[in-house]
């Protein structure tokens, strides 16, 4: 196989979707994987989920076995680590189990496949990019479990880029509000809402997936050769925004 390979978690979400179609145009073979079955722009789907690693090391032998044939020869030259769950709950109520489930799916199930494959990105010369969240630096009530987890991301993806030095390089972008199905289900029939939430952008505006997937293209070129242990804003600004009353 004389392409690049990319693998993408998360595929079926609004990100992961436009990840998967940005990095196949591109001319990448890629790998999606979901915890539902579905369609997207990939070579290869895989169900997966990625709680699954956390429990055992018979997944993850299992999902070493399905793409061992794709990564073969030339290696894996990008991991993209997108799968994510976000469980809302205030201090108050949050339980054991919310902490178990966010913290497998958002900061311990993207360290262990960059370790799993870790040889394989080694071998291609590739990086790891971890999709964290403007949570990570600035939040808002219900967040807790989702934002520490996003913060730890970044940590993560900081602590390994030192770490693994040249061998693989280390990368995050943190994504604000982006117009994914999820996002604008939340405001249908809600127009002037979605409006005031744009306009709290210095840009005036939310992100488009394509916008996040086309930064992690490039993060994962040899355009960014000198880049790793970053974390990108994609964020229109408002993470450098006060909102004081008027």
């Amino acid at each position: 196989m004389n392409r690049r390979i990319a693998l993408i978690t998360g595929a079926l979400g609004g990100i992961g979707t436009a990840l998967c179609e940005e990095f196949q145009r591109a001319g990448y073979y890629v790998i999606a994987t979901d915890r539902q079955e579905g369609d997207c722009a990939c070579d290869r789907f895989l169900k997966l989920d990625v709680r699954d690693l956390y429990r055992g090391e018979e997944a993850r032998h299992a999902v070493r076995r399905a793409v061992e044939t794709d990564l073969a020869e030339g290696g894996l030259h990008v991991l993209v680590n997108n799968a994510a769950t976000q469980i809302l709950n205030r201090t108050d109520d949050i339980r054991v189990a919310d902490w178990d489930e966010t913290l497998q799916t958002n900061l311990i199930a993207p360290f262990l496949l960059s370790q799993m494959f870790l040889a394989e990105i080694e071998q291609a010369r590739g990086s790891v990019i971890n999709i964290a969240s403007i949570h990570s630096v600035a939040t808002k009530p219900g967040f807790v479990c989702y934002a520490t987890s996003k913060a730890a991301l970044v940590g993560l993806t900081r602590s390994m880029a030192v770490d693994l030095g040249p061998r693989v390089r280390v990368n995050a972008i943190n994504p604000a509000a982006t117009a994914t199905p999820m996002l604008l289900a939340g405001f249908e029939g809600k127009s002037k809402e979605l409006d005031e939430l744009a306009k709290k952008h210095p840009l005036e505006r939310i992100a488009q997936p394509w916008e996040v997937a086309k930064t992690a293209l490039f993060l994962a070129s040899p355009d960014a050769a000198f880049i790793s242990g970053a974390c990108i804003h994609i964020d229109g600004g408002i993470g450098g925004r006060l909102h004081d009353p008027v």
